[in-house]
């Protein structure tokens, strides 16, 4: 990793100059602050903004990181929640938040080179996990504290901490519950296909089925992005099917919101005619017509519980790797009805 004094030799100035550019001094002339920025991205150099006041090398700061805004990440319910869990243990212990401004996946990874390399933050919440996301290895080899809040990669497994729930056991179990209604033709609508609790909900739905002796119909299968837009969009895709389902498993209750609103403008009715479960429990379920049987994740305490282990992870380096698994409970309202069929109307 380069340092201040590599800045400032192929800058042809001294390290006070690099310092003082650094803390944007009006005594550096414009063409030299222009320069020796230019010198500072190309040697990937990221100055240690915090360092003459951290005497215990502390900031009691956290980054927090979102997805990228591609995936909209304010317009889900799900992160706010999360965040409000996260800031409650913060405030609880006294520390502030650093919260990712990245609007893409570089720009991401970037910033979280940028916080590690410059000790802005002590350590680092993941509010995501994808297959090919470069973050957790990169925090793995710099050895900083971090926590991810759903289920790190496979190969990382042992060696990450992370707060999660069951996804797979939670989608199993919603998926029970519409076959215990009589439905056979449940619709599978995903989220990111990287995402791995959108891998992990489709393994629950395929168990349930499978036990159920009911054949796994891929047509059944779409994925989208965890907004109102995507919900809408897998309705289109899933009711153009020649015998299409009589039930719809959706991961998240913003995308489940936009199928109601599709289905009810297709002329569907809910539940008479199709049947709607979805995840997460936020307020909106309640609120939506109609509302919305879902599994309610307790999204708050993923957030707190993951504040908490990434403190313990900073208080005791090196910490072994933690797994904290939070519950699940199923919300029956009504999206959901007892599939009619000739036999039980007789």
């Amino acid at each position: 990793m380069s340092t201040i004094k590599d800045v400032a030799k192929l800058a042809g100035v001294a390290p006070s100059t690099v310092s003082r550019v650094i803390a944007d001094s009006p005594k550096i002339s414009k063409r030299t602050k222009e320069r020796v920025k230019e010198i500072m991205d190309e040697l990937g150099y990221y100055p240690n903004v915090h360092a003459r006041n951290l005497v215990n090398k502390e900031t009691n700061v956290i980054g927090v990181i979102m997805p990228s805004a591609s995936y909209a990440p304010f317009q889900n319910p799900f992160f706010p929640e999360v965040l409000r869990g996260i800031t409650a243990q913060a405030n609880k212990d006294k520390y502030g938040l650093y919260l990712s401004t990245g609007q893409t996946e570089e720009g991401i990874m970037e910033e979280v080179k940028e916080m590690v390399y410059s000790r802005r933050v002590d350590g680092i919440i993941l509010l995501y996990s994808t297959t090919s996301d470069p973050i957790i290895p990169f925090l793995l080899r710099e050895k900083f504290p971090f926590v991810v809040i759903g289920r790190p990669p496979e190969d990382y497994a042992d060696v990450v901490s992370y707060v999660n729930n069951d996804n797979v056991k939670a989608a199993k179990m919603l998926t029970e519950y519409v076959l215990l209604l009589k439905h056979e033709r449940i619709g599978f609508i995903g989220g990111r296909k990287d995402a791995y609790v959108t891998l992990d909900h489709k393994h629950g739905y395929e168990q349930a089925l499978k036990t159920a002796g009911i054949d796994i119909n891929p047509m059944y299968f779409v994925y989208h992005d965890e907004v109102f837009e995507g919900g809408e969009q897998a309705v289109i895709e899933l009711m153009a099917q020649a015998t299409p389902p009589s039930a719809l498993v959706v991961a998240d209750d913003l995308m489940a919101l936009g199928v109601l609103r599709m289905l009810t403008s297709m002329g569907y009715r809910v539940p008479e005619d199709i049947s709607v479960v979805s995840f997460n429990n936020v307020l909106m379920s309640e609120l939506s017509a109609p509302p919305l049987t879902t599994m309610d994740i307790f999204i708050y305490e993923l957030g707190f519980q993951a504040a908490t282990l990434v403190r313990e992870q900073i208080a005791s380096p090196p910490l072994d790797a933690q797994a904290r698994i939070v519950g699940h409970k199923l919300v029956r309202r009504s999206s959901t009805s007892r599939r009619i069929t000739k036999e039980s109307t007789l």
